[in-house]
Order: C-alpha cells, then sequence, then structure tokens
C-alpha cells in the first residue's frame, strides 16, 4: 500500500463529504478535541488506544491517522510494536494483518520525519 496516496485520497474524500455535512463535522472535531486533551491518560496513550481500535475494527485510513499522531506524539517503534503485539493478541489473525500495515505506515512516516 502506498500509505501517501492512500491517506491523500482519503484526506480528499473527508474534504468533500465535510462540505456537505459541516455542523456533523464540527461535531465531532469539538468531540475529538475534547477526547485526546490530556488528563489522566496522556494524548499518546489515547492515541494507542485509538491505533488498537483501528485495527480490530480494519480500518485503513483510521490507522493511517493514528500513525500519524503516535509519529507526531514521538511514540518509538518499540511502544508501536508493544501495542501491535497487543492488538494482534486481542484479535488474532485479522489483526496481526492490519497490525503489518500499521507498521509500515509507521516506518514511512518516521522515515519522512527526517
Amino acid at each position: 500500500m502506498d500509505w501517501h496516496d492512500f491517506m491523500a485520497e482519503t484526506e480528499a474524500n473527508i474534504g468533500k463529504l465535510n462540505r456537505e455535512i459541516p455542523e456533523t463535522v464540527k461535531g465531532f472535531g469539538i468531540m475529538g478535541k475534547a477526547a485526546k486533551v490530556d488528563g489522566a491518560l496522556s494524548e499518546k496513550t489515547k492515541e494507542f488506544i485509538a491505533l488498537g481500535i483501528a485495527i480490530a475494527t480494519r480500518c485503513d485510513s483510521c490507522i493511517g491517522f493514528h500513525v500519524r499522531s503516535l509519529v507526531r506524539l514521538g511514540a518509538t517503534r518499540e511502544e508501536v510494536c508493544e501495542a501491535l503485539a497487543m492488538a494482534t493478541c486481542m484479535g488474532g489473525g485479522p489483526s496481526y494483518a492490519f497490525s503489518a500495515k500499521a507498521l509500515q505506515a509507521y516506518d514511512l512516516y518516521v522515515e519522512d520525519k527526517t
């Protein structure tokens, strides 16, 4: 999978939908911002939770968004791999395959940063 092309297409499609349902998008944005605020759990921890859910639900675009956030937040490859191990443990074979995709995305986005 070419993550750059895939995410660019995803973001373009989301942009089109945003213009059609602006109030829903506004509400979703407010909810997302509130959910990510550091509290008892850090934003990074919350992004690991979101990545696990993205893997469990087999959502490629969600994997891309949450992996990019984890790279931005300084997640190490070791941390990501441990999270992917847990996702695989909980989700079995399908999560194993989607965890491999997530690691591919992580490696690409880390490379982009350097």
